[in-house]
């Protein structure tokens, strides 16, 4: 029986070790685009998943995630004040921007660049 060809684990290997800067670059542009899919969800998760795994995509999971809550929000206000028309903008609005601004900030991340949402609130730091 022979080793595997990657080796054993090194030692004090944890499952949260950290990621290489392709794999922050890689699982920060994934959780943007998540983001455009399924709402909240997927920052939600990978920020659980991620967050200590690297400071670039700590940053980047943290700042979709007060993104798409701060989109709750403008979905809530917007359903509320569909009793009058300009709800529908609001909503019409703030779809737009989930999917402008989560392509950017894909891009960004897979450039490995930083990026803040704007008009967002931050929940998270």
């Amino acid at each position: 029986m022979s080793t595997p060809p990657y080796g054993p684990p090194p030692a004090g290997a944890s499952p949260s070790a950290a990621l290489s800067p392709a794999d922050e670059r890689l699982w920060s542009t994934l959780v943007h685009l998540g983001g455009l899919f399924f709402g909240f969800l997927a920052p939600l998760i990978g920020y659980l998943i991620l967050k200590d795994r690297g400071p670039f995509v700590r940053a980047h999971t943290a700042t979709a995630l007060n993104f798409q809550l701060t989109l709750i929000i403008a979905y809530v206000v917007g359903g509320i004040l569909s009793i009058v028309v300009i709800g529908l903008f609001v909503i019409l609005a703030a779809y737009v921007l989930n999917i402008v601004f989560c392509i950017i900030a894909a891009v960004k991340a897979h450039r490995g660049e930083w990026y803040r949402y704007p008009l967002t609130i931050p929940f998270l730091s």
